[in-house]
């Protein structure tokens, strides 16, 4: 997919931005982001504690590729506003009806076959940081397209509050999840369950990693 050149350094120059507040006046630090494939159709699959993760998420993800977009699918109700429309979309997000959106779908699967998209599998926020179920509608698009599946974890930013100096929280991310095996089994509901429940574990390893693993069971 082709971008223009000044839309990825507004999306660049947008992220550093963000980075002076999350990483500079205060101690939001990323490990493990040499682990982003820099080429090819990736997925990078968080957990979703707090409003900050649209914005800090792609600050991990762009430092290390600078001059590429981070496409996001979000709730179409935030994009009510024609102005913060116009922001939101520049950076490259996108919107989705809830229940099933065939054209989002369609365009989310079509991004994925050359460009990065961050997705939450959980579905919704859990400023609590326990750790929810995965969607299978995300297995789906896995099982799909087969992209390469970066998880991560996202820890601290749910206590933080604006402005803050000297808070601290982060961003982990793990290697790449081999989904092998369960691409010979059939594209069906279970399959696709079976995909995201991996996607959650390898969420879950890197959360216990951080020491900040809650489960909701």
């Amino acid at each position: 997919m082709m971008v223009s050149l000044l839309r990825r350094f507004w999306v660049t120059f947008s992220c550093w931005v963000v980075g002076t507040y999350a990483s500079g006046i205060n101690r939001f630090a990323v490990k493990g982001a040499e682990r982003i494939p820099r080429k090819g159709g990736v997925l990078v699959a968080s957990n979703h504690i707090s409003a900050y993760d649209t914005i800090f998420l792609p600050w991990a993800v762009v430092r290390k590729n600078p001059l590429q977009m981070m496409w996001a699918p979000a709730k179409e109700e935030l994009f009510q506003h024609p102005v913060k429309a116009l922001i939101y979309r520049s950076w490259g997000a996108f919107p989705v009806k809830r229940g099933r959106d065939v054209r989002a779908g369609k365009h989310l699967n079509e991004l994925l076959i050359d460009q990065k998209v961050m997705i939450y599998p959980e579905g919704t926020r859990h400023k609590d940081g326990v750790l929810g179920k995965g969607n299978r509608g995300v297995g789906k698009i896995i099982y799909d397209v087969r992209p390469q599946v970066i998880p991560v974890a996202l820890t601290g930013i749910n206590h933080w509050k604006f402005p803050s100096v000297g808070a601290r929280g982060g961003a982990s991310f793990g290697k790449a999840i081999d989904f092998e095996d369960l691409y010979q089994l059939p594209d069906c509901k279970e399959t696709h369950q079976l995909i995201v429940d991996r996607v959650m574990d390898a969420i879950a390893t890197l959360l216990k990693e951080e020491g900040a693993y809650l489960n909701a069971g």
